[in-house]
């Protein structure tokens, strides 16, 4: 935790709130002296003057004190919401530029509860650690002298109390440490339960498993419930223990000085003092042990959250990457490609070979886990191969910049994804400076352009979350219209005609054919049905990772078996 606070943290800003705490701690120390003095000096021998001298004194620190404090906290407060702010945004950038494998390693659910409460965790522990921390060591040992010059003789009540307060405050860390850390597993858990009930409360409802998902969120709440209880429980006995304690360190402090004064060695002044200064360092222990029963919870997000930062990219760009020249004629080659993932026994693709050139589209046909997806994901580097090499313009896609090779390349994934705003604003992803006249041509070859026109705001209309107020086959026509609107040599769909009818089908393919950007570059369609395929140039047929096949359709209808069971098994023979 502190290695995060120290990098982030104004060295200027903590030696500030460290001032500030100092002359309140100063202050407050004086303040039993002076009533002390007070009592001694004024009370007893009936001084008024020595009295409003001393009352005007006191109102002077106990100003000084307040101005302090305020200080302390403000510099505190400001620091831990800037750490915070940091911390966050730090997050979110390295999560930004993680791959695929980080991201099925680490999951979403558990970086959503990393970037939102285990920072909280911290934030709230660095208001304490630049305020109790500081003012409870200071004041612990600043008291301990004041008590001793006060009254030697009574500081022998302590050789109990504090032993005794040591003891309760490490028993109940003891239960309370691990426990507080096993809460941030139970917080990931609830989020992994809630944010899979949000998203697919459709699929509950169409399969009547409402009870179903209520207990099991009221598992993961309970959970976490039950220890939370325990856990805050313990902490919650500290503050009556420690009020006990001092009440009959209060009493042996009474007794002892009651004594001491009966026999005119000791002024019932430096009671009073002392029975404050007392008070100061016990409440100065309580503080040290709020502070480490704490500082576990936190330390354990501060672990998560390292963990996130320090982990390392597993698509790392070369120190001198190649360029991708300006063509008009692109080539595209996979020579000998193999993948597997991560710690999987099993090859997901297999000596992977095929070469495209400009004006061509690739198709990509095969049985469910085949690897077609998989495949094209290779493209963008979103993973690496394991052997083999992936070549644009005999050029190694390895050895180039990742933002360099993302630019080339248009993507539209399986599952259409929408951001909350407009059709504008989700269009300006593709192209950032796209003209309206670009954009209704985007809309216009991915068949999106009627319906979008029939909306009264148009190109300004509404786009829920996710895309939630279209249909499939709108939210994919969107999603492709996003895509070419962005000035690429590849273009690459992936699964992504599967919610359109055959009809709209076939006019986006024609559309993709006639549009004179399309038409001129590469592109790859990965598909489920055979009629999506068959106007392809080069079909690509995967089983179990393996090209089985790799020919036009009448090819491939002719002499590639797989390629055949596809058809009969969506196809009637007179069709085919």
């Amino acid at each position: 935790m502190f290695k995060l606070a120290k990098k982030r943290l104004s060295s200027l800003a903590v030696l500030g709130a460290a001032l500030f705490m100092i002359i309140q701690v100063f202050c407050d120390l004086q303040l039993p002296t002076i009533t002390s003095d007070m009592i001694n000096k004024g009370v007893a021998t009936g001084n008024t003057d020595y009295i409003w001298h001393s009352g005007g004194l006191m109102l002077l620190l106990a100003l000084i004190g307040v101005l302090a404090a305020a200080g302390n906290v403000f510099f505190a407060a400001t620091q831990a919401q800037k750490l915070g702010s940091k911390l966050r945004e730090e997050l979110f950038s390295k999560v930004l530029h993680f791959g695929n494998f980080e991201m099925d390693q680490l999951g979403s659910s558990s970086l959503i509860t990393r970037t939102t409460n285990d920072v909280l965790q911290i934030q709230n522990v660095m208001v304490m650690i630049l305020r109790m921390m500081i003012q409870a060591p200071i004041m612990l040992v600043g008291a301990g002298i004041m008590a001793y010059i006060s009254e030697k003789k009574l500081t022998l009540v302590f050789l109990i109390s504090i032993p005794v307060l040591l003891l309760a405050i490490i028993s109940i860390m003891y239960f309370a440490v691990p426990l507080f850390k096993s809460l941030q597993k139970r917080i990931d858990r609830i989020n992994l339960v809630f944010r899979e009930g949000l998203t697919g409360v459709r699929v509950i409802r169409a399969f009547c498993q409402d009870h179903f998902e209520q207990d099991r969120f009221k598992q993961a709440n309970s959970s976490y419930t039950d220890t939370a209880i325990k856990a805050f429980s313990l902490v919650s006995l500290m503050f009556p223990l420690m009020i006990l304690i001092l009440n009959f360190t209060n009493i042996g402090i009474i007794w002892t000085g009651g004594n001491l004064i009966a026999t005119n060695s000791m002024e019932v002044g430096n009671l009073v003092s002392f029975m404050t200064y007392a008070a100061m360092i016990l409440f100065s222990f309580m503080m040290l042990s709020m502070i480490f029963v704490f500082i576990p919870r936190a330390q354990a997000a501060a672990v998560r959250i390292n963990e996130v930062l320090d982990t390392d990219f597993s698509i790392i760009d070369v120190s001198a990457p190649k360029k991708f020249p300006k063509k008009k004629v692109h080539t595209l080659e996979f020579k000998q490609v193999d993948f597997r993932y991560e710690n999987a026994e099993k090859k997901v693709l297999q000596n992977v070979n095929f070469r495209l050139t400009s004006g061509q589209t690739l198709a990509i046909l095969g049985g469910t886990g085949s690897g077609k997806s998989t495949l094209v994901n290779l493209l963008p580097r979103l993973y690496d191969i394991e052997s083999g090499v992936i070549l644009f313009d005999g050029n190694d896609i390895s050895k180039s910049r990742q933002s360099d090779l993302r630019k080339i390349i248009s993507f539209v994934q399986q599952r259409a994804v929408l951001f909350k705003g407009t059709i504008r604003s989700n269009l300006y992803f593709g192209k950032p400076d796209a003209s309206d006249e670009e954009m209704w041509h985007a809309l216009e070859v991915a068949q999106a352009k009627d319906f979008v026109k029939e909306l009264p705001e148009g190109l300004d209309a509404g786009v829920e979350q996710n895309g939630a107020n279209f249909s499939g086959g709108q939210r994919q026509r969107l999603a492709i219209a996003r895509a070419l609107i962005k000035p690429a040599d590849v273009y690459i769909f992936d699964d992504s005609f599967s919610a359109l009818d055959f009809k709209t089908d076939a006019k986006l393919r024609q559309a993709l054919k006639a549009d004179p950007h399309t038409s001129e570059s590469i592109v790859i369609i990965v598909a489920q049905r055979i009629a999506t395929v068959t106007q392809a140039d080069l079909i690509l047929v995967l089983d179990e990772g393996r090209v089985v096949g790799l020919g036009n359709h009448q090819q491939l209808k002719a002499g590639n078996e797989t390629y055949r069971e596809i058809m009969h098994s969506q196809l009637k023979e007179e069709e085919i």
